[in-house]
């Protein structure tokens, strides 16, 4: 199954913008899952557990790297843009 992922960070320091341009760089290089960066969100669309894992990866990656940080995320089962 198909899954699109909309994901926002707001990590809780004053350096936040390069914490966020770290976390979309870290995005990018997981394979099978296309992204679409904008100014006030990334998506990310591929296979129900390639995105679940990643997310997943990605919120422990932040956590123990940059500390705490809160996600705004919208999940959409079966829904590919293209």
């Amino acid at each position: 199954m198909i899954i699109t992922v909309e994901i926002s960070m707001y990590p809780l320091q004053e350096n936040y913008k390069d914490l966020i341009t770290a976390f979309i760089e870290r995005l990018h290089t997981y394979d099978g899952i296309r992204f679409n960066t904008t100014a006030t969100a990334t998506t990310a669309i591929g296979e129900y557990q390639t995105v679940m894992r990643m997310f997943s990866e990605m919120l422990e990656w932040s956590y123990n790297t940059h500390g705490k940080a809160v996600f705004v995320t919208k999940f959409i089962p079966g829904y590919d843009p293209e």
